[in-house]
């Protein structure tokens, strides 16, 4: 039987379990150390960078630079990010769609390549006034984090899954200031699942990357947004008529995101960004509030700086401009934008109903909130994520009551009445891949192999002595793998090998002619998830798996053997 030899091998036996709160959470810790860590100091190149190069040295001051500026400070920056490729020899994804297609297909191991590069090309793209978010490079380098720390551990794929949910959870609460909707958005949008076990180690996490950026940004919150609360219940109407006009737009934005995101395939990268820089340019000689991050245009909508002809046009080239940018393949986020373009279009709906019933109507400060939540739940279906995100971007727990009404209409609206499905799912089939996120898949990716094996078993060759056989049998063992030419063959019954000593007096034992049930065996990785051990089962219709692992160059450990029982009793 195999006994364990170091800690770390026992903590990666432990944390194979779905239920070890106590490692995963100090694995989180660690995590949100890395991930909050590797954003504030994202955050720290970008606003540093733009102080330097913008006139009036504030970040995300777009609107100081003269026209011809605005048009080529984009551009430039597409073309240098597409020759940043060019000279690099290959296009690196990055980006949450990549960090959906490691969860997918990877287990969550992320290349520590594509991490620098999305930090370089993801500043340089904001650095340079794209109109694009920060959350998208945030949540790669957040997940990167978590995922080398795994893997430099070893640590089977299950916590590795786990460490990536929690460095995605520091990573959006040190880029925002917004820990409950890092969780939020970790477990909705990412892994599509809750579990304590799970949950616990991503707050931990998200905590941490909330306290490194409090110590470098301060706690203020994104926003600043005037005293104001809803006036009256006759505003519910008026919220779900909001609702239904931000759902639409949610829909046209992941629509025009899939039509941009397959025009130009075939073209060198470097053409695709620079013209991407150029659209963007194109629309910030008229609309300078599109390039960047667009957070300063945000408070200035909340404070009532915009008239409503220049908040529609904002809704609109904002979308578009975002739409193709991202598109195009600038490295960006997508749910930044989102919420320029719903508070854009929700001010502007505001004054709209002001003017129609100013007596009863609330303050358009309420109104703009209300969009931006709606906006951002619609686009990627993920209404908790979204409600959260709008209570700690503005610390205002009263806009709760009204935006609930306005996000699930924009939901139902995107989804059911238009069929939209969330963008980063949308995103990751445009690439001819999925998600598969059944409940009992993802319940089963929770769980590593070394968590549920047979570790109660003995290795016999096919031709083995009497007196080998019975110290094997001292130690009491379930399970006996018989192996030919030092490569496991096949499996039976210790209590048969027993029988078949005690019937033979003297002599070897051929352990496949013996009085047995022998079963077909397969190899299955130490770090894999009982999903991952169950596709091996059905593709090669063996009846067991034993668990290895490579120690050092040339020598392989077995550590315990795997039913379909076993699987099935995990999750029956």
């Amino acid at each position: 039987m195999f006994n364990l030899k170091t800690p770390l091998e026992n903590l990666r036996i432990r944390v194979a379990s779905a239920e070890a709160l106590p490692q995963l959470s100090l694995l989180g810790l660690l995590t949100g150390l890395l991930a909050g860590g590797g954003t504030v100091a994202f955050r720290l190149a970008v606003d540093l960078d733009q102080i330097a190069l913008l006139p009036s040295h504030q970040v995300d001051d777009f609107e100081s630079l003269d026209w011809l500026e605005r048009l080529l400070f984009p551009i430039v920056g597409g073309l240098g990010i597409g020759l940043l490729q060019e000279l690099a020899h290959t296009w690196r994804a990055v980006g949450v769609v990549h960090v959906l297609e490691r969860i997918a297909y990877y287990q969550g191991r992320l290349p520590w390549r594509n991490a620098l590069q999305q930090f370089v090309t993801g500043a340089l793209s904001i650095i340079c006034g794209h109109s694009v978010g920060r959350e998208g490079p945030s949540v790669h380098l957040g997940a990167a984090g978590g995922s080398l720390l795994g893997q430099w551990l070893e640590l089977p794929n299950n916590a590795l899954r786990t460490l990536v949910a929690c460095g995605i959870a520091a990573a959006i609460a040190a880029s925002f200031n917004t820990p409950l909707a890092g969780v939020l958005f970790s477990m909705e949008v990412i892994m599509m699942q809750y579990q304590l076990a799970g949950v616990a180690p991503i707050i931990l996490a998200a905590v941490v990357g909330a306290a490194i950026s409090w110590a470098v940004f301060g706690p203020s919150p994104a926003f600043f947004v005037p005293p104001t609360e809803m006036h009256s219940l006759l505003d519910f109407p008026y919220l779900v008529l909001i609702g239904f006009v931000v759902g639409i737009l949610a829909a046209v934005y992941n629509r025009l995101m899939r039509f941009f995101s397959g025009l130009g395939k075939q073209r060198p990268v470097w053409q695709r960004c620079t013209a991407a820089g150029l659209l963007v340019g194109l629309c910030s000689i008229a609309v300078p509030e599109i390039m960047g991050l667009g957070y300063d245009t945000v408070n200035a909508i909340l404070m009532g700086q915009f008239g409503l002809s220049a908040l529609v046009v904002i809704t609109i080239v904002k979308l578009f401009a975002t739409t193709a940018c991202v598109g195009l393949g600038i490295p960006g986020g997508l749910i930044g934008p989102t919420l320029v373009i719903g508070t854009a279009a929700g001010g502007a709906l505001g004054i709209i109903g002001t003017a129609l019933l100013p007596q009863e109507a609330s303050p358009i400060a309420l109104y703009a909130m209300v969009g931006m939540a709606a906006m951002m739940s619609a686009t990627l279906q993920a209404p908790l994520a979204a409600l959260m995100a709008l209570v700690e971007l503005t610390a205002g727990t009263y806009i709760l009551f009204p935006g609930m009404l306005a996000v699930v209409v924009a939901n139902l609206v995107a989804r059911e009445g238009l069929h939209q499905e969330a963008l980063f799912l949308m995103l990751l089939r445009t690439h001819g891949l999925d998600y598969h996120y059944a409940p009992i898949s993802l319940r089963l990716r929770q769980a590593g192999v070394a968590s549920v094996m047979d570790r109660h078993f003995v290795e016999l060759p096919v031709i083995t002595d009497r007196e080998a056989a019975l110290q094997a049998l001292a130690q009491n063992p379930r399970w006996v793998l018989v192996k030919q030419d030092f490569q496991p063959h096949s499996v039976v019954q210790a209590a048969d090998v027993a029988r078949a000593l005690s019937d033979e007096e003297q002599g070897s034992l051929n352990l496949m002619e013996i009085p047995a049930v022998r079963e077909d065996i397969q190899a299955v990785s130490f770090y894999a998830t009982l999903q991952e051990a169950l596709e091996i089962l059905d593709a090669s219709q063996a009846k067991m798996l034993y668990v290895t692992r490579r120690i050092g160059p040339t020598s392989i450990r077995t550590y315990g053997v795997l039913s379909r029982q076993d699987i099935e009793s995990y999750y029956g």
